[in-house]
């Protein structure tokens, strides 16, 4: 089944841009219409007028950035019907309209063609890569010395630093968390935030500490001129990030910092410097009370927000999958998750309470 949905894959991606419909669709795999648009979306979680939408306002953005093409022609070459009905769904994407994204570029999530034959696939940095992470380093550390905190996203990230020679002379420390799960405080690494995020992660408070907090303490004891933020593009990434972001927000830290986005797969690496200001409010608003903030956001960030409100929603378009392939054997069922929606940054941990949970609550 594998193969023919990737077949499907393949013939939706060759008729984006030209009519497609459907009964084309359907002629082409020897499917009702119906049948096809129902397999999609069992297989890949999601419809295939959204996915369509979603690779051709990506595919947009990176003409956006790299041609000087008239936004109002890239509209009605992406297949919308006016300038302002691309700037709309644009902005719904990205948190940003064309005009200002084509005028000071930023970081985005990208919507990538589906794969459904791929495996999940062991970490592998080539040297070109290593190269640009090492020249990034070597330009803060001209501006900074060695007076640089890097924080990394988790202790897997780290150990990879590690493996491959990339901790420079200055601080390294993991942040080994998943703030997409469990309840918070406003606090950040408060009393009150340490007991709850061990009881949402269901450990003591000891582990907790041991875990998260102790690895982080050049980062509560040390005064730092620069810290460097090495997260992903994906939602877990990205909340991970905001509230690293709105810790300094909270503890009123003046210095430099810099977000690295890194690709995991790839360790494809690119760099903005952010200002912390307001982060503290729009962690509150994002991980306690469930909502958009209404601040400007990095592209990124907007989008890791987005996929985390619908993540926090009892019926999600992951749960909605499980629910529909509870015949699959856990392994089978991991790496489907894995490799459809890596959007989401979610590990073995995180899908394994889900599918715990649905088969508990199943009739």
């Amino acid at each position: 089944m594998n193969n023919r949905m990737q077949d499907m894959i393949e013939w939706i991606e060759d008729h984006l841009f030209d009519h497609f419909s459907l009964t084309n669709l359907g002629n082409h795999m020897g499917y009702s219409p119906y049948y096809c648009s129902f397999k999609f979306h069992q297989m890949a979680g999601i419809s295939i007028k959204k996915y369509m939408s979603l690779r051709k306002i990506y595919l947009a953005s990176i003409e956006l950035k790299k041609t000087d093409q008239r936004t109002i022609d890239l509209a009605f070459k992406y297949g919308f019907s006016s300038q302002e009905a691309f700037s709309r769904a644009f902005k719904n994407t990205f948190g940003i309209s064309p005009k200002a994204f084509r005028k000071n570029p930023q970081l985005l999530q990208p919507y990538v063609k589906l794969n459904m034959n791929g495996i999940k696939e062991s970490v592998m940095i080539d040297i070109s890569q290593k190269l640009k992470i090492e020249t990034l380093q070597h330009k803060i550390y001209a501006q900074f010395d060695q007076d640089i905190l890097n924080i990394l996203n988790g202790q897997a990230m780290y150990e990879q630093f590690c493996t491959h020679q990339l901790m420079g002379k200055s601080d390294y420390a993991p942040f080994n968390e998943a703030m997409c799960s469990n309840d918070t405080s406003v606090t950040i690494f408060s009393d009150e935030f340490k007991k709850m995020r061990a009881s949402g992660h269901q450990v003591s408070l000891r582990e907790y500490e041991t875990i998260t907090i102790t690895p982080l303490k050049p980062l509560f004891e040390n005064k730092y001129k620069c810290i460097v933020l090495w997260f992903g593009d994906d939602m877990f990434c990205q909340m991970n990030l905001l509230t690293v972001l709105a810790y300094l927000d909270q503890t009123g830290y003046k210095g430099k910092v810099f977000f690295h986005m890194v690709k995991e797969m790839t360790y494809e690496v690119e760099e903005i410097e952010v200002l912390p200001e307001g982060y503290k409010e729009i962690y509150q608003q994002v991980l306690i009370h469930h909502r958009i903030p209404k601040t400007q956001l990095m592209p990124v960030m907007f989008q890791g927000i987005r996929l985390y409100l619908e993540y926090v929603k009892e019926d999600n378009e992951i749960t909605t999958y499980i629910k529909k392939h509870l015949d699959k054997s856990q392994d089978e069922l991991l790496e489907h998750l894995f490799h459809l929606f890596p959007q989401y940054g979610l590990g073995d941990a995180q899908y394994l309470k889900i599918i715990e949970t649905i088969k508990k609550h199943r009739p």
